[in-house]
């Protein structure tokens, strides 16, 4: 078996960074624009955070003593950051989690975890809203899971269609949230209306 390729250093980081400048047409060596590529380095490693964690760990503590509640838990306006892996331009937006709990519960804060650490990859949407929902699923095995994710994404607002305002809607709904028509309107109906 080979080894993986070694990961690229900050040095070869900030040479592209500085490359990509020049092919823009400017001069990297200028004032204003020395300290970029050392910006755009540590700024990326934030932004793309996601590969250095598994987002499942954070749903690995769980509370048993749930007081016999076994409605929906749903967490709303989860903000999201992510990047087209398409384009590597932003797309910004909230999403909302829900799951029916079975016989455990897990801090919401941990909810919030899991969303960050897929959306800190390069992703499409659809990904990104499947990813959240199965972890859930696979981790806490609730009776059901819904996932929203409604965003905005840089890549058709700025370039291409130029299309501001313009928002990608994605559910991934499991289990009795998507099977059971009367805890399905409550899922869409909590996402909506709060």
């Amino acid at each position: 078996m080979t080894d993986p390729k070694p990961r690229p250093t900050q040095e070869d980081a900030e040479a592209a960074v500085r490359t990509l400048i020049e092919w823009a047409g400017d001069d990297p060596a200028r004032e204003g624009l020395l300290e970029t590529p050392k910006r755009v380095a540590k700024a990326y490693r934030e932004l793309f955070g996601g590969y250095e964690v598994d987002p499942r760990d954070y749903l690995e503590r769980t509370f048993d003593e749930v007081g016999g509640y076994d409605q929906l838990v749903i967490l709303r306006d989860i903000r999201v950051v992510s990047f087209c892996e398409h384009h590597m331009l932003p797309f910004l937006g909230r999403a909302h989690v829900a799951y029916l709990p079975n016989d455990r519960v897990v801090g919401i804060s941990k909810l919030a975890r899991v969303v960050n650490g897929f959306a800190r990859r390069l992703q499409i949407q659809e990904k990104l809203t499947a990813e959240i929902a199965e972890a859930i699923q696979e981790i806490l095995r609730p009776k059901g899971v819904g996932v929203v994710l409604v965003s905005e994404h840089s890549c058709m607002t700025m370039r291409g269609v130029n299309t501001p305002g313009s928002r990608l809607t994605t559910s991934h709904l499991l289990g009795d949230v998507r099977d059971d028509p009367r805890t399905r309107q409550e899922f869409f109906e909590l996402v909506r209306n709060g």
